[in-house]
């Protein structure tokens, strides 16, 4: 791992599905450039952290949608557990957010740490049965690839 990267992306972070991992690996390259705003002295790491962490939301509201539209076009049994986990998340990140914005303490450095355990629990628990349940729903034909091609059109996710 690089002295600039908190987390490195590994093939056995991959759950198979192509669409799914490039945007892992994006959440994963996200986690580092806020670790790097981290390692900035202070008034220049808090400037670089809140622009990249806004970016952040934004990517993994795209992210965890397109994994949302995925579950309920092949009627994933486990998405309400799913869903529920993006939804803690997704919490957590808003209040730390707030929490900055209004000028109250965050340590930035515990705050990445904490996107980092997340994102690869996350990956290696409730990603990994979603993609070993899509690759089984191709192995037996009922799902084909452009099934798990997703756009935005107009601010929606649809398949393409």
């Amino acid at each position: 791992m690089a002295a600039n990267e908190i987390v490195t992306w590994q093939r056995s972070y991959s759950v198979g599905i192509p669409l799914i991992d490039s945007q892992h690996m994006e959440l994963v390259n996200l986690t580092n450039r806020l670790y790097r705003s981290c390692l900035k002295d202070r008034d220049s790491s808090r400037e670089v952290f809140m622009q990249v962490l806004h970016g952040a939301v934004g990517y993994v509201g795209y992210h965890f949608s397109t994994e949302e539209k995925i579950m309920e076009r092949v009627k994933y049994p486990g998405f309400g557990d799913h869903k529920k986990g993006h939804s803690d998340f997704v919490r957590e990140v808003l209040s730390t957010v707030n929490d900055l914005s209004n000028n109250v303490y965050v340590n930035p450095l515990n705050f990445v740490k904490y996107l980092k355990d997340w994102i690869l629990t996350h990956i290696a628990v409730s990603d990994t049965a979603l993609g070993k349940y899509l690759i089984d729903l191709k192995r037996i034909g009922t799902l084909n690839d452009i099934t798990l091609k997703v756009k935005s059109v107009d601010g929606r996710y649809v398949f393409g």
